[in-house]
């Protein structure tokens, strides 16, 4: 009987041992980022969660918020399964002091690092995925780091020379040939080239999610998808060329269809994911049918990253009102991105 409970005992260890081990960024202090961190803990998931962040900033907003979460302190060395009602936490600590709904310039190299030690864990295979609380831009811009969002950044330290940021809800998936750039430099940034190797990408990942040979829309530019060269002709000289490229290489593309026709149900239907040529031309649509439910995906890097489809809402911090939907969803498929 010794023996067989040794048995079991090692296959437990075995099966901790196995666990993927998640980080989890809390982002802006003074955002929602940790108190959805500390309500999504109440959740369970077959993981390690390791929770990246001020100790006593999370302990504060528990206790402002009457989340009643246990705290434990974080150790590389030994495995912790989430426990509903407990969080793992990875002390990293705020520069000043910070209050719900008020941003401190002070505190945004905080936010950095607590980027900057889970992309490097990831790429250590410390842990196995990376999913993000939201963070502010601006404060970030304002302590003089140039940092146009998450998905460049997460390029730059991991030296990737494309990330592709995607957000998906169920079945719907929108992904973006540009990101944050103003509207004026879009069609400049758009080459066929840029495209072809966006789709080359969507098609890679898209396999990570069960899909075994990927329907891709792809948006025109312009409206009417530039309406035979009337109203422009990005979708004639760059758009239309790289789709045909990538035919040609075995890749299921259609396009380009124009914008406003490419989300209508009956057509979304036929496809897996959609491309948009520019930030507001793609998101706007997955926002409206799923926020606060969608999960952000950054495909082209070397390590599984998700994140929240919203902002910091500083009008609702510290209030007990914010959703840790999307949060609790991007630790889900985090996690079924790496099995």
């Amino acid at each position: 009987m010794a023996a067989a409970a040794a048995r079991r005992s090692l296959r437990g260890i075995q099966a901790l041992k196995t666990l993927p081990r998640i980080a989890l960024t809390s982002g802006e202090p003074a955002g929602i980022g940790p108190e959805i961190c500390l309500a999504v803990a109440r959740a369970p998931f077959d993981c390690e969660l390791v929770c990246l962040g001020d100790r006593e900033l999370l302990g504060a907003r528990s206790r402002q918020l009457g989340l009643r979460i246990a705290l434990r302190d974080y150790t590389a060395e030994a495995p912790q399964p989430h426990v509903p009602g407990t969080l793992t936490v990875l002390h990293h600590p705020l520069a000043a002091p910070s209050v719900a709904g008020e941003v401190n310039v002070a505190n945004a190299r905080y936010v950095l690092g607590l980027l900057d030690r889970a992309i490097d864990g990831a790429l250590k295979k410390e842990f196995a995925a990376l999913v993000t609380a939201p963070v502010h831009k601006a404060v970030i811009n304002d302590a003089g780091v140039e940092f146009r969002g998450h998905t460049e950044y997460l390029a730059a330290r991991t030296d990737s020379p494309l990330p592709v940021m995607m957000l998906a809800a169920g079945p719907m998936r929108v992904a973006l040939a540009t990101t944050h750039l103003p509207l004026k430099n879009v069609s400049a940034a758009l080459t066929t080239g840029l495209l072809c190797d966006t789709l080359a990408i969507i098609d890679r990942d898209l396999k990570r999610f069960g899909i075994r040979t990927p329907r891709i829309a792809v948006c025109g530019l312009n409206p009417h998808a530039g309406e035979s060269g009337h109203l422009g002709d990005e979708e004639i000289w760059t758009i239309g060329p790289a789709i045909e490229r990538m035919r040609e290489r075995g890749l299921r593309v259609t396009g380009p269809i124009p914008a406003d026709t490419a989300f209508v149900p009956a057509q979304l239907k036929q496809y897996d994911a959609v491309l948009a040529m520019y930030h507001d031309q793609g998101l706007p649509v997955i926002k409206h049918a799923a926020f606060e439910r969608a999960v952000n995906v950054t495909l082209g890097l070397p390590i599984i990253r998700t994140s929240v489809d919203h902002g910091t809402a500083l009008d609702i911090a510290g209030t007990g009102k914010a959703d840790a939907s999307s949060l609790g969803n991007a630790i889900r498929l985090a996690l079924e991105l790496t099995e």
